[in-house]
């Protein structure tokens, strides 16, 4: 099952199954939230498929129609963007240590291991731990909160003080914390986690700087689990002319860590467990057109496509525009 959320023509919210044809959405009744369905099925103690499917009408709106007039939303968000954190996870994917490694060193058979290097390995040796036990805990970064989220079809913007704007093709992971303080999965959407590389490659310390940026999930939430292998595709587009793709995979069986293991290590901390919070958490990549040398800039448009997740995510890059900051004024 997969779900969308989207606006009407009079800006109501919808929540909507997609049909397996790609064609259709199929109405959701009485529903304007994911995120309200979700806590419905925790206090039901029943799962979020089969809350849906209770509800399912015969209504049926063509999807093609919303996604061209830019109506869709997030598959899930939160009222309140302070109450949706947006997290993510780095070096877990098979190949992900090489891309980022060329970004910070190069390295030599008589030069010692790079950092990145070192944290990636000690994933493939204890990123997959036997039940029971306790993994090894990967690299961890802060997005923002729901305001750094933007919709599908809409732009990404490049803050006048980046030095670059780079697509991300991931798989997301959505929870929410329900009262008792533990997180329930609500399932996954393709990810654009869109971060400045040139800025990262000047030395990996400035990564949490580089992933202070806007990004977009979606369309759909992929109820259930993550297939072990996920086969995807990635484009960048500069008008209508494609100057680079790639496919790029991820799922369990591309990865050096295990979901658990990242989900441990992002919940372990109280602070990720208050009742009701909205969490999105990105789960890596190995796969950057900045590793191949391509310069993006406003205009582009970025597409990230993938098995088992239906339409794919399309969002353009534009310049944001021109803000002052503020001095700190002293009180």
């Amino acid at each position: 099952m997969r779900l969308v959320q989207f606006l009407t023509p009079e800006s109501e919210r919808r929540v909507a199954v997609a049909e397996p044809d790609g064609v259709y959405l199929r109405i959701v009744a009485r529903a304007q939230s994911v995120y309200d369905m979700a806590r419905q099925a925790i206090e039901a103690d029943v799962g979020l498929a089969g809350l849906v499917e209770n509800h399912l009408t015969d209504e049926l709106i063509d999807y093609t129609i919303i996604r061209d007039e830019r109506r869709l939303l997030p598959p899930v968000d939160h009222p309140d963007t302070a109450r949706w954190l947006v997290t993510g996870t780095g070096l877990t994917h098979l190949g992900s240590a090489s891309a980022r490694d060329e970004m910070h060193t190069a390295l030599e058979s008589d030069e010692p291991k790079s950092d990145s290097m070192r944290m990636f390995e000690w994933g493939l040796k204890g990123g997959k731990p036997s039940p029971g036990e306790t993994g090894v805990q990967p690299e961890w970064f802060y997005k923002g909160d729901g305001r750094c989220v933007v919709a599908p079809g809409h732009a990404l913007p490049l803050p006048k003080f980046a030095d670059d704007g780079g697509e991300e093709a991931e798989v997301v992971g959505v929870y929410v914390i329900d009262d008792a303080g533990t997180p329930c999965r609500l399932g996954f959407a393709l990810g654009n986690e869109f971060s400045d590389h040139v800025m990262e490659r000047q030395n990996y310390l400035y990564l949490a700087h580089s992933k202070l940026r806007a990004c977009a999930y979606g369309p759909e939430l992929l109820v259930g689990e993550l297939p072990g292998n996920v086969q995807g595709q990635v484009r960048l587009w500069r008008g209508n002319e494609v100057i680079w793709e790639s496919p790029f995979a991820s799922g369990e069986d591309n990865m050096s860590h295990a979901l658990s293991n990242l989900e441990f290590h992002h919940f372990k901390y109280p602070n990720f467990r208050r009742p009701g919070d909205l969490h999105c958490h990105f789960f890596g990549t190995a796969t950057l057109s900045f590793s191949a040398d391509v310069e993006t800039r406003p205009g582009d448009e970025f597409e990230i496509s993938g098995e088992n997740f239906g339409a794919s995510l399309r969002n353009p890059m534009t310049a944001a525009a021109e803000t002052t900051v503020p001095q700190v004024k002293v009180l």
